[in-house]
């Protein structure tokens, strides 16, 4: 009985294995203000979407007719219903236009505005949140959208995700909520052991490609952390940092603006390309 399991079991993960699309790349992207998407979407911002352009639905969004769990062309807003334009758009469309026409690109898009980094710390979450409660209660109306956990969330969409193509990389936008915390880039290093063990990817393997916050060029409030930003490849091996340099930033300092996104998926995409060309 035991070897009739044995072989179901192993007849099951060649099945799952081959139905996933080597050709579909997959990024996983958190964070979050300005990776949730705070810049206004323009008319420039919805058009020439290519369909090997993809966003894995995190949660069930009515008003854009779109399921959690289910697959459509890379439309903005890409993480939930009201946010706005990401750093994940232009990133995704930079990536294509550098990439074989046989092969397409995923997204699964898990951010809260506001969080800081243990938000995404599947131990810590819990704790966060609750004391974050009075201070922010718009930001745990953010995560309840995610059953209250983001990770978990995004490990769900991931998995899913898995069955249809292989991830490559993570996108990761944050750190303004946790300016000056010297402890910022071991928390980060433990949220990607974490995503790669769960998902069963093997550790150090794929780039994790973090983007530096506004910067002291343009007025940035929390400037002083992208000093901080930059040791994260002192951590994980695979690290890549994207400067924020000489874009532009909206009146509050803390968001970039649509110029200054799209300029920044776009490098986000360069920086990978880099390492993979």
């Amino acid at each position: 009985m035991k070897r009739i399991l044995t072989i179901i079991y192993l007849l099951i993960v060649v099945c799952e294995a081959l139905a996933q699309d080597p050709n579909f790349h997959i990024y996983l992207c958190i964070g979050q203000s300005n990776m949730e998407g705070a810049a206004r979407i323009e008319a420039q911002d919805t058009v020439n979407i290519s369909s090997r352009f993809k966003i894995l639905e995190a949660l069930d969004c009515p008003k854009l007719n779109r399921q959690k769990g289910h697959w459509y062309i890379a439309k903005p807003p890409l993480c939930r219903c009201d946010t706005r334009l990401s750093p994940a758009d232009y990133f995704g469309r930079t990536m294509l236009e550098n990439m074989p026409q046989n092969q397409s690109l995923g997204l699964v898009h898990v951010a809260v505005a506001g969080s800081k980094i243990e938000i995404f710390d599947k131990v810590k979450y819990k704790s966060y949140l609750d004391s974050s409660a009075k201070e922010k209660p718009w930001m745990i109306k953010m995560a309840d959208s995610y059953g209250g956990n983001p990770y978990e969330r995004l490990i769900e969409m991931a998995k899913l995700a898995q069955k249809a193509g292989v991830i490559k990389g993570i996108l990761l936008h944050q750190g303004e909520s946790n300016t000056g915390d010297k402890t910022w880039p071991a928390q980060v290093k433990k949220i990607y052991d974490d995503i790669l063990s769960d998902l069963n990817i093997a550790p150090n393997s794929i780039p994790l490609i973090a983007g530096e916050v506004v910067g002291a060029d343009q007025g940035g409030k929390c400037a002083s952390h992208n000093e901080i930003i930059a040791t994260l490849p002192q951590t994980i091996p695979k690290a890549l940092v994207v400067s924020s340099k000489g874009l532009p930033a909206v009146p509050d300092k803390l968001h970039f603006n649509s110029e200054g996104v799209r300029e920044f998926g776009k490098r986000y995409a360069e920086a990978l390309l880099k390492i993979t060309k």
